[in-house]
């Protein structure tokens, strides 16, 4: 059911504890981390508490947090200083376009230059 902790989700397992991972910041309704397989300088993952498998499911679910996602996106840019000199935010939505684990995630990318179109 959507909103509720899947068994079966890695990021469901990092959010309650079960699974470790680096946590750089956190917010009643978010997590965000370091990717274990960073693709630029910056990568940091936002999540939200909540399970949703995507994006739309998450914006059509719970649209408070979607924003509260985006708005942690924001602020993990800022902490990490990529505000300043650019940085992206990727939500990937199906197989694809690259998601692997579904549990709507945003991708904090920065700290170099990020050519256009990503891929």
């Amino acid at each position: 059911m959507a909103g509720e902790p899947q068994s079966d989700c890695l990021f469901c397992k990092i959010v309650s504890g079960e699974v470790p991972a680096t946590i750089v910041r956190e917010t009643e309704t978010t997590v965000a981390f370091r990717d274990i397989n960073p693709q630029a300088p910056t990568h940091v993952l936002v999540i939200p508490r909540v399970h949703y498998p995507d994006a739309a499911s998450l914006a059509a679910g719970a649209p408070d947090v979607a924003a509260d996602l985006l708005r942690e996106a924001g602020e993990v840019a800022a902490q990490e200083k990529t505000d300043a000199t650019g940085y992206r935010i990727v939500l990937n939505t199906g197989e694809g376009a690259g998601q692997t684990v579904f549990h709507t995630h945003a991708h904090v990318l920065g700290g170099r230059g990020l050519t256009w179109p990503p891929g």
